[in-house]
């Protein structure tokens, strides 16, 4: 996966770049935001607002990170910038750099989620 954390970029940084803002609503179970476009190279901070009562997440890789995850268990993201789970009624941040162009997805990997339509795509320019 082409992705950098935002800390090991900054250290080699004698200007830094202002991360840009791309929000993402999440309202009945469906992300507001299926298509984004991004520049690589860039900080960019995703702001997730989850509208609904019910908890959901947001995980952004390729198809193998994807694959991982629907298989997987854990209950509760948080300790990977790429993963991120979204209490209800709650909003979460998250900034990433991606190290390249490409095209990753973000989906809601709650059991259901995904089927119900929670999928988005992320083309990095």
């Amino acid at each position: 996966m082409a992705l950098l954390l935002l800390a090991g970029l900054a250290a080699g940084c004698s200007s830094p770049v202002q991360p840009q803002r791309v929000e993402i609503r999440i309202h009945y179970s469906h992300f507001d935001l299926t298509e984004l476009r991004v520049p690589h190279g860039v900080p960019i901070t995703f702001v997730l607002i989850n509208e609904d009562p019910i908890d959901h997440e947001w995980l952004i890789g390729d198809a193998a990170f994807h694959e991982k995850h629907r298989r997987g268990t854990e209950a509760h993201h948080g300790a990977r910038p790429n993963e991120v789970s979204i209490a209800p009624l709650d909003a979460m941040e998250t900034t990433l750099i991606f190290a390249s162009p490409g095209t990753q997805q973000y989906i809601c990997h709650i059991p259901g989620h995904e089927a119900y339509g929670m999928v988005g795509t992320l083309t990095v320019t």
